[in-house]
């Protein structure tokens, strides 16, 4: 007994004293499930444009905001919405969510914040949170957002337990906030008591109704009070049997943690790899058959050689969750992308699909690390990605036959996880800056970070909002419904990109506001044969012809179509695509026989 005793008084001590320090030096115990963030709509705004900055779908923002408009996409400009988040502790410092933005051409923090998270935000803050200098911000890569919250405050009332995060703007005042939310001046100075009512950007927190219209009450169960946690510090004999159990914990713990983290990770990776996935019988010809192989564990030190510790002259690329490095292992060129801790869901992913699943359209994994960061090391492809080509400086243009090619390959990569995997795969951010172009201009399908399952035959899964906005069908950006035909209507984005050489948002200008590229495609009718003309790059000249360009137009538009039980397979596009090519090489040696 006497054994047991010693620990058992340390872990008194130390649970004891870490409740009093928590109480003493952080700001926040836990968060709460519902926050509001009041946004103020700009001309041009969408409802899918705010369901990809708060990662909610369209119909969550709805049913918060009734819409007056027949189209539930459009929003009155000028007006006031709110949009629910969880508002959660950070750190035990203060309330706020964290969400993610993914970087476009032409952004700044200024743009991000005031315009884009229309002040819910600040270009402070932004940099605060966020590795990259103000004038430099990588394209595709992605923000931490931080917008702060309010859980409550039961010393002033225990009324009012939903807050709305509210930026001041031009033109307000204390009275008239509290008139727009129907409460007194007092209630709204007392719970921001040292707020600047004139002050543009200024955040306030006021209490808010809920979807019924009705005020909820403080939660009883909203943190602990300094009463509580003193009555848990003394109460000596609840300790003792709390301590016993931890101790018990502990020793389970102990005993478990004689694995290695590193052998916990390698376990779990394995556990992931190891889904069945198979290749299905009949696969179609010329398709590359799926090899099952094991992927290479290197060591940090080899990795850190390889790239100078990661210096940024070996430094290549910006990613969703760190960044990719050139190295040259073992004899072979390679791009290993850094992952922070935080990717673990992504990494697992890429390397369940890549450790398994290999084709001449999906770019090789080599191998992985997991020693301090998350690491994957891929083969380098040296000629960039088909949005640097498209729309990136320094390149040579693409010619039309290369750009139908590199549809071909990209729909081979895609029809290839889609069809001849059991279960298939659906990739979730298929895009330009997805697509990595070879020395040869073949493509290859890469970043299977947000790789879902799917079940054959099965209902469409129901999913967190992750990808990029501009390529999101319009049933996963409004209910999360993941299917192989999100891969479809973003591979139709894809297509109009390989015609036009726009982004797949375009500003259109500040009558407007942003545009998406599907929309603009879909105004080109009812004279396809003129309009189409002023879509086409302008780099091709008059290089291409407008009777391929048009069926490539027609194919992107099936793809696109709002319902997805309209949109082919990725099969019957590769078959599409397959006549297309055919049709300009024949096209080709006919011209050059007539010569």
């Amino acid at each position: 007994m006497s054994l047991l005793l010693s620990p058992l008084v340390l872990l008194v001590l130390f649970f004891s004293i870490s409740l009093q320090t928590c109480q003493a030096n952080s700001q926040c115990i836990k968060g709460c499930d519902l926050a509001l963030a009041n946004y103020y709509v700009w001309e041009g705004l969408t409802t899918a444009f705010l369901s990809q900055l708060f990662s909610i779908p369209v119909s969550t923002i709805n049913s918060w905001n009734p819409v007056n408009s027949p189209d539930q996409y459009i929003v009155q400009a000028k007006t006031r919405i709110n949009i629910p988040f969880t508002c959660d502790c950070i750190n035990g410092d203060f309330l706020a969510h964290i969400f993610s933005y993914n970087v476009s051409q032409g952004d700044t923090y200024d743009l991000i914040a005031n315009t884009y998270y229309s002040n819910l935000t600040s270009s402070t803050g932004l940099q605060r949170w966020n590795r990259y200098p103000g004038n430099a911000i990588p394209v595709n890569s992605v923000l931490n957002v931080t917008v702060n919250c309010s859980c409550g405050d039961k010393a002033i009332s225990k009324d009012y337990g939903l807050f709305v995060t509210w930026p001041i703007r031009d033109g307000d005042t204390l009275d008239s906030v509290a008139a727009a939310n129907n409460l007194s001046a007092d209630v709204v100075r007392r719970y921001n008591p040292t707020a600047s009512f004139n002050e543009e950007g200024h955040q306030l927190f006021i209490p808010g109704k809920d979807e019924s219209g009705s005020y909820r009450p403080l939660s009883s169960g909203s943190g602990l009070s300094a009463g509580a946690i003193a009555g848990i510090s003394v109460a000596v004999p609840g300790l003792l049997f709390f301590a016993a159990c931890l101790y018990f914990v502990v020793d389970r713990m102990r005993k478990a943690l004689k694995i290695s983290p590193k052998d916990q990770f390698k376990r779990a990776a394995s556990s992931k790899a190891s889904n069945s996935v198979g290749v299905t019988k009949g696969a179609s010809p010329g398709l590359a058959g799926i090899v099952v192989e094991k992927s290479v564990e290197f060591s940090y030190e080899e990795l850190a050689t390889a790239t100078n510790d990661f210096s940024l002259a070996n430094k290549i690329g910006e990613g969703g969750f760190g960044s990719v490095y050139y190295a040259e292992l073992r004899g072979e060129k390679a791009a290993i992308k850094k992952m922070d801790l935080k990717a673990t869901r992504e990494f697992l992913a890429e390397l369940r699909v890549l450790t398994c699943v290999h084709h001449q359209n999906l770019v090789r994994l080599i191998g992985y690390c997991v020693e301090g960061s998350l690491f994957l090391v891929y083969e380098y492809v040296e000629n960039g990605n088909l949005s640097q080509h498209l729309r990136g400086s320094g390149r040579d243009t693409l010619s039309w036959s290369t750009r139908v090619q590199i549809a071909v390959d990209s729909a081979r990569g895609l029809e290839y996880i889609h069809e001849h995997t059991i279960p298939p795969y659906v990739h979730r951010d298929i895009k330009s800056a997805n697509i990595l172009i070879d020395n040869d201009l073949h493509a290859k399908v890469a970043d299977f970070g947000l790789t879902k399952l799917a079940e054959v035959g099965g209902p469409s899964l129901h999913s967190r909002l992750v990808g990029t906005f501009g390529y999101m069908a319009p049933e996963y950006a409004n209910r999360g419904t993941v299917s192989p035909k999100v891969d479809v209507y973003a591979f139709g984005v894809m297509l109009y990109e390989l015609i036009s050489a726009k982004a797949a948002i375009v500003d259109g200008g500040s009558a407007t506001g942003p545009k998406g590229l599907v929309t603009l495609f879909e105004q080109v009718l009812p004279d396809p044969n003129d309009d189409l003309r002023h879509l086409v790059d302008p780099r091709l000249g008059d290089n291409y012809p407008l009777k391929s360009v048009r069926k490539m137009f027609q194919l992107a538009k099936l793809c696109t179509l709002k319902k997805p039980q309209l949109r082919p397979s990725m099969k019957s596009v590769i078959i599409t695509l397959m006549t297309l090519s055919s049709s300009i090489e024949e096209s080709m040696i006919g011209s050059s026989s007539g010569k």
